[in-house]
């Protein structure tokens, strides 16, 4: 589940590094070289209208990256200067977590999740800009929750607009992705909100997490993240995709297998130093699109650190990274 705390995940690798002679698997390619702050967790990357790139993501009061070229990534602080009162009822420490952002009827939305390890009480939020910069959100409330009497976990979020409506998907473990329709005035839940299902595993404790849904063609294309994240270089971390010609699914791999019975196209999974890949997002930029996620550097203590990859698509339609 995508939550992090960089105190206790430095530990954790300090313990279990990776062996340093770890095979490099060439099917994969490396990420996109950056430079600066490279340090982050479950990041949602946009090309702002106002010029510059940013990147947000779980630690902090959601941290901020900014960036004028893509390639250098400077810290920008956190897109609030506190969290919101109603954050606590969720966590102690008002801890946010797997920001997703978008731009839709003139102003920016930011969705989050506030929860705690290990639990389904969870709420995801929304908070609004007319920029999209850190320190210019207007936090708008709860969006949609969750009980331990649920069977599904509202953390995790990522919009879709599709056949005009706008949509939310999410989901963590608690029998995998789930999807709801928002009001776009509100960018809340709609009353009574049908809970579509949409990815799962055969298994106990149903490691799939971390949604994002891309249209591509007549397709839409469900990307998400399986098994363990937040070890160090002990994440087992890895992308698959899925894709249905309908939002609310049902969604299968290039085999035919369906999400809901386990099924899944591997796009991008650990590599060299490149552990964990996962938390990922998709964002345009330029007429390409780019996959968003970060991994934990076997080189550098496990520490997570922002990948970027272009994302391309071949003659049958699946994704290939670049």
């Amino acid at each position: 589940m995508k939550r992090f705390r960089l105190a206790a995940l430095l530990a954790a690798a300090a313990v279990a590094l990776l062996p340093t002679t770890a095979r490099a698997d060439t099917a994969y390619p490396d990420p996109r070289p950056i430079t600066g702050q490279e340090i982050i967790h479950d990041p949602t990357v946009s090309h702002l209208k106002s010029g510059p790139y940013v990147a947000y993501s779980t630690g902090g009061i959601i941290g901020a990256r900014l960036s004028d070229d893509g390639t250098q990534w400077d810290d920008a602080g956190n897109a609030f200067a506190e969290p919101p009162s109603w954050w606590y009822e969720y966590n102690d420490t008002g801890d946010p977590w797997a920001p997703d952002l978008s731009y839709r009827a003139g102003r920016y939305w930011l969705y989050y999740a506030v929860s705690s390890w290990g639990t389904n009480h969870s709420a995801i939020g929304v908070a609004t800009s007319p920029s999209g910069l850190p320190g210019t959100w207007t936090d708008q409330g709860k969006v949609f929750t969750s009980e331990t009497s649920d069977t599904w976990n509202a953390i995790d979020p990522a919009l879709i607009q599709a056949d005009g409506k706008l949509w939310m998907a999410f989901g963590s473990y608690w029998t995998g992705i789930r999807m709801v329709e928002l009001d776009p005035k509100t960018g809340k839940a709609v009353t009574g909100a049908t809970v579509h299902h949409l990815a799962t595993r055969p298994d106990a404790p149903y490691a799939v997490e971390g949604p994002y849904i891309v249209k591509h063609g007549r397709y839409y294309y469900l990307f998400a993240s399986y098994d363990a994240c937040c070890s160090g270089v002990n994440s087992t971390y890895k992308i698959k995709v899925g894709r249905s010609t309908s939002v609310t699914g049902p969604y299968v791999d290039s085999t035919g297998a369906a999400l809901l019975e386990g099924g899944g196209d591997l796009v991008l999974e650990g590599h060299g130093r490149y552990v964990g890949t996962g938390g990922q997002s998709v964002f345009q930029d330029k007429g390409a699109d780019w996959l968003a996620y970060h991994y934990y550097d076997a080189e550098d203590d496990g520490t997570p650190k922002l990948g970027l990859n272009k994302l391309s698509w071949q003659k049958n339609g699946w994704p290939v990274v670049r």
